[in-house]
């Protein structure tokens, strides 16, 4: 196949096309959305990596790895990253457009994003 014909998946579906994902494709994006996420608050903090290891109980390249989009943390580990990052999570996983918003402790409910939540949409 010529490369030049090839299309990404925002041009097909600009043009109309039908698309369809593989799960993997799908499952990256949600690892990817996550690792914004991490990342995002982290970053807010004013956190290394290694400091939020170490208030997650874990390590520097474990928290790389996720930040990186190439882990995706259990539900037990993902509750110690918000735990230690002063924030609650939520995960709203609906078709299309999925979102991983961390929300700082006294900022507001987790669901209310006007309150300083950050959302990373896969």
């Amino acid at each position: 196949m010529n490369h030049s014909k090839w299309k990404t998946s925002r041009t097909r579906k600009l043009l109309g096309e039908q698309i369809v994902e593989s799960s993997a494709y799908v499952e990256a994006g949600y690892a990817f959305a996550l690792a914004q996420a991490v990342h995002d608050r982290r970053t807010e903090l004013g956190l290394s990596q290694s400091e939020l290891a170490r208030r997650a109980g874990m390590t520097q390249p474990q928290i790389s790895l996720i930040e990186g989009g190439d882990s995706v943390p259990t539900l037990p580990l993902l509750t110690r990253l918000a735990k230690a990052m002063d924030a609650s999570l939520t995960i709203d996983l609906d078709g299309d457009q999925s979102a991983f918003v961390f929300t700082a402790h006294d900022s507001g409910r987790p669901d209310d994003l006007s309150f300083g939540g950050r959302s990373s949409v896969a």
